[in-house]
């Protein structure tokens, strides 16, 4: 089955914008994608007829809400093949999600011990790990990444030893496009008793993703990557692990009882779901996530992956633009640098056609020094792009090399 690109941009209204009169061709998905329709008319008909605060209504406006909320928690579990509803804390982002959790094991860390990430994560699963090492004198390594953009799975293992607590890893790098084979680093870490956190942002946008057959501890992602809105999060923990966490946050919603002299705290996921939800991103992401997986998924990742090719065609011969990254299955992100221009540069120009990329250095400083870049520009593909788009960029960076030249 392919996908129907044109049934779908449809569901667009801002893909048929202008940009400095040209059609926009938006590049920047994995940054943050664009919303359908029916993510944007699940928030608005909630707001509009069925909206309270959740779970402490008696009310029919509340207890509507309540079951709307609780049936996005139940979507989420199922769109990531979660054991239970109860395993799934909804947070303001993945970047909370992974403070949380980074937060709660570092309770129990002591000096000396070892937190083992990639040079090709995201400042959101780097630098929660350092407040670790500054707080209780926890020892950071980094597992290296190869020429070609793959993780060094040795390296990785000869990291991972009798100290090691935490192995923390991108499922796909947001710069690189790389999918790590997530199902070995998570046995690398439990073989030595470590906890295994994966940053799944990228992933589950471009992936069927199984939480359980990866056996991963915790499991973060975002709403507004998945073409969901903003403010909303996903942390998937296994039972076990999320009740031997401490709470994230106090105020209303996650305890049990408070006195003035003791608290007593609600079970997760309500442990860590401080004051107000997000109600209305929830009902988006429910929306979002029926949406995405409206489609034959595979019939989706082969379009990606087509785009991908089509530039890379396109660019056969350009020695003057190098790909970041080009491991074998890579998802559909084409990071590059362009001889003699500044990412930035490159950005702007490229926007004068109308062209929307992300540039600089992605949230990966660590992984921008590995290639010895202060930055790069990146386009990032996504199901309603289209081979014509795909041309367009490069006709774009094309003409951007002339300009700079």
């Amino acid at each position: 089955m392919s996908v129907d690109v044109a049934a779908v941009r449809a569901q667009f209204p801002i893909l048929g914008r202008e940009i400095n009169g040209h059609p926009l061709v938006y590049l920047d998905s994995a940054a943050s994608a664009q919303k359908p329709k029916a993510v944007l008319d699940a928030m608005t008909g909630a707001a509009q007829h069925a909206y309270a605060n959740v779970h402490r209504g008696l009310h029919t406006l509340a207890n509507e809400t309540t079951e709307a909320f609780e049936a996005a928690r139940t979507r989420a579990a199922r769109f990531i093949g979660a054991r239970d509803a109860s395993e799934i804390v909804f947070t303001k982002g993945a970047t909370e999600g992974l403070n949380l959790v980074a937060a709660g094991i570092g309770a129990s860390l002591r000096a000396g011990d070892e937190i083992v990430l990639t040079q090709m994560e995201h400042h959101a699963n780097i630098v929660p790990w350092h407040f670790l090492r500054a707080r209780c004198g926890a020892v950071l390594r980094f597992a290296p990444v190869l020429e070609d953009g793959r993780l060094d799975m040795d390296a990785l293992a000869g990291l991972i030893g009798p100290r090691t607590r935490v192995v923390a890893a991108t499922h796909m790098s947001n710069v690189l496009g790389t999918v790590n084979l997530v199902g070995e680093i998570v046995r690398l870490a439990h073989a030595a008793g470590a906890v295994a956190v994966i940053d799944g942002c990228q992933a589950v946008v471009h992936e069927t993703v199984d939480v359980r057959a990866l056996d991963a501890d915790f499991y973060v992602f975002s709403g507004h990557k998945l073409y969901g809105p903003t403010g909303i999060g996903v942390l998937y923990g296994k039972a076990e692990r999320l009740e031997a966490l401490p709470p994230w946050q106090g105020g209303g919603e996650m305890i049990d009882t408070v006195t003035e002299e003791t608290v007593t705290y609600a079970p997760p996921p309500h442990r860590f779901e401080a004051g107000t939800p997000p109600i209305l991103e929830a009902i988006g992401l429910h929306a979002a996530m029926d949406w995405l997986d409206g489609f034959d998924r595979a019939a989706v990742a082969a379009h990606e992956h087509a785009l991908l090719h089509r530039v890379r065609e396109g660019l056969a011969g350009a020695n003057w633009v190098s790909e970041l990254g080009v491991a074998p299955g890579k998802g559909a992100i084409f990071s590059f640098a362009m001889a003699g221009a500044h990412a930035h540069d490159v950005a702007q120009i490229l926007d004068r056609y109308g062209v929307a990329v992300r540039a600089g250095a992605h949230c990966a400083e660590p992984l921008m020094r590995r290639f010895g870049v202060a930055s790069s520009a990146r386009a990032s593909f996504a199901l309603y792009n289209t081979l014509a788009e795909a041309d367009a960029f490069v006709e774009a960076l094309h003409k951007t090399r002339t300009f700079l030249s």
